[in-house]
C-alpha cells in the first residue's frame, strides 16, 4: 500500500516539484498552502509522514508541528523543509516535535532517503510497555514518561529521543555522528553542536539534581550514559 504523504509548502512551484517527485516515487500526496489547511487534511486523512515548511501563513511551521504533537500524532514522521539552517533554527525545529531537518536547496534522492528511513521505523514492530533504567533512572516506552528517585521528568520529544538512545547504548561511547543519525536520521555538518546543546539540555534534567551523574563526556569521542 503507498504511503500517504502530506505536504505543507506555501511556494507553489516548490509544493508541485516536490508532489511530481513523490508521485514519481509511488507515494499519495496531499498539499496545504498554508499551516491551518495542513492540519486540517492531517485530521481528515490517514497520514503517514508529514514535510512541512518553516515559514507559511495562517499558521509557521513551527506552530503547526507542536500543534500535530498536541493532537496526538506523537509518532508521525516530520520532516523540516526550509532555508533557515542555523543551529539555532534546527534546535528550535527539533524541540518543536520534528524527527529530521533538511535545508533548502536539497537534493530529491536524499529527501526520498530520508522518508524511506522514517516510514519504515514507524512501520516496524516495536516492543510494547518496554521499560529501560539505569540506577535509579527510568523510562517508559510505551507511556513514554521518565523517571528518576520516582519523580517524574518532563522532556521534550527531542530530549526523549536522545534519552531513549543513550539508554538502548548504555555503558557503550556514541560519537556525535552515531547521536545524529539516531536521534534525528539527520546527516548535519559536523561544525554544528546541536547534539552538544540537546546533551546540556538532557543533563539539566536528569543530573543536575541528581546524584551520580550519568551522562558522561568521553573527550575526543562523544558521549555515553553508563553505571558508575
Amino acid at each position: 500500500m503507498a504511503k500517504n504523504i502530506l505536504v505543507i509548502e506555501d511556494e507553489q512551484n516548490v509544493a508541485s516539484f516536490i508532489k511530481q517527485g513523490l508521485l514519481e516515487a509511488g507515494y499519495e500526496v496531499f498539499l496545504a498552502y498554508d499551516g491551518l489547511t495542513g492540519i486540517e487534511l492531517l485530521m481528515q486523512k490517514n497520514i503517514d509522514l508529514v514535510l512541512l515548511d518553516i515559514i507559511l501563513p495562517k499558521m509557521d511551521g513551527i506552530a503547526v508541528s507542536l500543534k500535530i504533537r498536541e493532537l496526538g500524532y506523537k509518532n508521525l514522521p516530520i520532516i523540516m523543509l526550509t532555508a533557515l539552517g542555523t543551529t539555532e533554527n534546527v534546535v528550535k525545529g527539533l524541540d518543536s516535535g520534528a524527527n529530521d531537518y533538511l535545508v533548502k536547496p536539497f537534493k530529491f534522492k536524499e529527501l526520498l532517503a530520508r522518508i524511506r528511513v522514517l516510514t519504515r521505523r514507524t512501520s516496524s514492530s516495536r516492543p510494547i510497555n518496554q521499560i529501560l533504567k539505569i540506577q535509579d533512572l527510568e523510562l517508559d516506552s510505551d507511556a513514554k514518561m521518565v523517571k528518576r528517585a520516582n519523580k517524574e521528568i518532563k522532556l521534550t520529544s527531542t530530549e526523549y529521543r536522545l534519552l531513549e538512545f543513550l539508554l538502548k547504548n548504555k555503558n557503550r561511547v556514541l560519537s556525535r555522528i552515531d547521536i545524529l543519525e539516531n536521534v534525528w536520521d539527520i546527516n548535519f555538518n559536523m561544525g554544528t553542536n546541536v547534539v552538544d546543546v540537546y546533551v546540556n539540555y538532557l543533563r539539566n534534567k536528569i543530573d543536575k539534581d541528581f546524584d551520580p551523574k550519568l551522562i558522561q563526556t568521553v573527550i575526543g569521542m562523544g558521549y555515553t550514559i553508563k553505571d558508575q
